[in-house]
């Protein structure tokens, strides 16, 4: 393990064994926690979050190219998000096939064909990135995409550092130990949500997080709610349902959940086109949207995050849009862009479907969705490909370089999973969060780290989703 864990240590049997344990025990003691798959919905009983046992070596000059770009790429963001003419332009060819872009996109239509209720924008989001290490021994950053909807994982991985370090000390291995930084996302992000609702300017009013039906990941979400509360600021948790049954707006576009006014709409839900369980869900996000409430993210913001812009943004002359006198901001944005290429109809569209199905190793075929588990690898593209070649159906989808990280030697500790050796690879994501207010950022901040770690077998999918494991970065 390069720079990181010795493999006398790795191959210790009865020690792992019995850091394992002691893992177990220390990650539950620092509330690494998460619901039982069997009762999502109930804290009866509760598990430790998936964890690796040691943490991933990650060179450390990587890791702060990282952090310094996130706060460019809020910029980014923001100004994607006020740009209607770009975001029509790049979404056209997808609404057209997509249904749930579409859904989300006639809903931004309404809210600038009526106005804008609140000048007060707030984006949490979380950018991610993989290590693209190649044979001739160079290695860069390169981003697999930018969350600005639901950016999971600041609660728990504000409380992963103690483990790892604890781990380490039990390990004997002191100065590594030492190596891994302090990280707290979850009182970045809470800062960033009490800074708005003292802008909204009602002492009464909630803040409302906005959840799935499901809800393994709540302890997650726990970690803001709590440093929201430390500053005397409440929250609750509401459902799609919740508020299309008891959520109304007031002459002044106030709205009120439950007989509560929502100062902030917190989005831990919405992302996925399974979130929308009924046109009712719709409803309520359109009653949202239209509110004074300070919507995190708020509907234009969603579109930003699309795999299609990501696309459109990486084509040339497209980031000097944005930045048109910065151009060393362009280049450290620019610098972490993977290959990405159009499936639009047309040459340009033709000749990714050719290239894609000539090499079909070399790239990632990535839909408009979130959540992780979407991506579609190898065979699979081909035959994917093979239907949609033809059709504008092939528009849905953006074609990306696949990355190349090299895999690092770790244990992966899950409930009732056998402890074994594994090859993993690991994805880091930086959390931004801002604050526009009018015209002016009145905050830009990288809010802290996240690193997600699997076994090198799995091709895609997240920590919810049951395949990564949280992580931290062991800097060198």
């Amino acid at each position: 393990m390069a720079q990181g864990i010795p493999d006398e240590l790795l191959t210790n049997s009865d020690l792992i064994k019995e850091l394992a344990e002691e893992a177990k025990d220390s990650a539950l003691t620092r509330g690494v926690l998460m619901r039982l798959q069997e009762t999502p919905n109930s804290s009866e009983v509760v598990s430790f979050a998936p964890f690796t046992l040691f943490p991933t070596p990650v060179p450390k000059a990587v890791f702060l190219q990282a952090l310094a770009v996130q706060t460019h790429y809020n910029t980014l963001v923001d100004k994607i998000s006020q740009d209607a003419d770009f975001l029509q332009e790049a979404l056209t060819s997808t609404i057209a096939v997509d249904d749930f872009t579409a859904r989300l996109f006639k809903i931004h239509q309404q809210i600038l064909k009526e106005g804008r209720s609140q000048s007060i924008v707030l984006g949490l989001n979380r950018s991610d990135y993989m290590l693209d290490q190649r044979e001739n021994g160079t290695s860069s950053l390169k981003q697999i995409e930018i969350n600005t909807i639901a950016a999971s994982f600041g609660g728990l991985s504000s409380h992963t550092p103690g483990l790892h370090r604890h781990i380490l000390e039990m390990a004997s291995r002191l100065e590594e130990s030492q190596r891994i930084l302090d990280n707290n996302p979850a009182a970045g992000l809470a800062k960033a949500i009490a800074k708005v609702w003292e802008l909204y300017g009602s002492e009464k009013a909630v803040i409302m997080f906005l959840v799935e039906e499901i809800q393994r990941n709540v302890f997650d979400q726990r970690y803001i709610e709590y440093e929201l509360l430390k500053r005397n600021i409440h929250s609750i948790r509401r459902r799609f349902d919740d508020v299309f049954k008891t959520g109304s707006l007031d002459q002044d576009k106030r709205l009120f959940v439950d007989g509560k006014e929502v100062a902030v709409v917190y989005f831990r839900n919405g992302y996925m086109p399974q979130n929308y369980a009924s046109e009712q869900s719709w409803d309520a996000r359109l009653l949202m949207e239209r509110s004074r409430a300070v919507k995190c993210p708020d509907i234009s913001t969603h579109l930003a995050g699309t795999k299609k812009v990501q696309q459109v943004l990486a084509r040339p002359g497209v980031l000097e849009r944005f930045f048109p006198d910065q151009p060393q901001v362009v280049e450290q944005i620019r610098a972490t862009f993977a290959g990405l290429y159009t499936l639009d109809m047309g040459p340009e569209g033709d000749q990714t479907v050719a290239m894609a199905l000539a090499a079909p190793e070399r790239f990632v075929l990535k839909p408009q969705r979130e959540g992780g588990g979407n991506n579609i690898y190898g065979s699979e593209l081909c035959q994917v490909l093979e239907q949609v070649k033809d059709s504008t159906e092939r528009t849905a989808y953006i074609l990306m370089d696949k990355i190349h990280p090299t895999p690092v030697r770790n244990y992966l500790v899950r409930q009732d999973s056998p402890l074994k050796i594994s090859n993993c690879l690991s994805e880091l994501g930086v959390f931004g969060a801002y604050i526009r207010y009018g015209k002016d950022m009145v905050m830009n901040e990288c809010a802290g780290h996240l690193l997600r770690t699997k076994s090198s077998e799995h091709s895609d999918g997240g920590v919810a989703a049951g395949v990564a494991v949280l992580d931290n970065p062991l800097l060198f």
